[in-house]
């Protein structure tokens, strides 16, 4: 089923995040190879074995020997999974650049076997909080006003909340946090690039910033954010988010006043009323 066009205006880019990925170079995919580890992870704590896996990634080959039965295919905003295809579908690194993260979400829902497998990886709301503040206030130091650098990312709870938006029971939220480190706001901005992690807002600037703005950035950040050698930190979080295909056969929530035994035995303890 094809899902709906949406009005709503794009958040991102995405001719300029296909060019930017393209120049990315693969020593500087860590934050993927990050992703596969904690995939890795997940999928052995799993007591059940997939057979029909699929992976949406925009960088293939970094996924083509972690399950070299999958399916794999592009982050593109119509994924193409065939309905009810698969028991497993790996999300990897692309959600946060999506402009309907709901609708990637309910594609793979339907992608989906019951009791099938959703398995998310993204960048989350504290990735490079560090280097969105020393812009922020060097910009408006500087010029007086502030534009759209990094992407805006969403937070654990939130990214928690879309799963259920698309269907998905028992689903879990966590979070995984990388520190790099890096000699000057130069070497960052060249390690974004080489990532295909550049700016690809569609509101984004389209002419060259003014030196005195990254100057005054370097500064900041120099002084806020440096590690004890005196280079600078920057952050990465990874959100990993799991759900499952609803089925008749999962653990359902008990209905309220169905309990078998009181809380006041389990504790060993006396039960008393409120006072008012």
């Amino acid at each position: 089923m094809k899902l709906p066009e949406s009005n709503a205006p794009s958040l991102f880019d995405r001719p300029a995040l296909i060019r930017h990925r393209a120049r990315a170079r693969d020593e500087a995919l860590f934050l993927h190879r990050a992703a596969v580890d904690e995939v890795q992870d997940r999928l052995s704590m799993v007591n059940k074995t997939f057979t029909a896996p699929a992976i949406v990634t925009p960088f293939a080959y970094i996924w083509q020997d972690v399950l070299p039965e999958a399916q794999i295919v592009s982050d593109d905003e119509v994924l193409d999974l065939t309905p009810r295809a698969h028991d497993l579908v790996i999300h990897a690194m692309a959600l946060h650049w999506a402009n309907d993260p709901v609708g990637q979400l309910i594609q793979c829902h339907r992608a989906l076997q019951p009791d099938g497998l959703l398995l998310v990886v993204c960048l989350g709301g504290e990735t490079l909080h560090e280097l969105r503040a020393a812009l922020g206030q060097a910009e408006i130091e500087v010029t007086g006003g502030l534009s759209p650098r990094i992407a805006p990312m969403a937070e654990l709870r939130d990214l928690g909340g879309l799963l259920q938006r698309a269907g998905f029971a028992l689903p879990v939220a966590d979070t995984a946090r990388l520190t790099a480190e890096y000699r000057d706001l130069t070497h960052l901005m060249h390690d974004l690039r080489a990532m295909g992690e550049t700016n690809s807002l569609s509101g984004r600037m389209k002419h060259a910033t003014q030196r005195q703005v990254f100057a005054r950035a370097q500064q900041i950040y120099a002084d806020h954010f440096p590690t004890p050698q005196g280079r600078l930190s920057a952050t990465y979080e990874l959100i990993c988010l799991t759900g499952w295909s609803p089925d008749d056969s999962q653990q359902k929530p008990l209905r309220p006043g169905s309990a078998q035994a009181r809380l006041a035995e389990a504790l060993g303890t006396k039960e008393g009323k409120l006072s008012n």
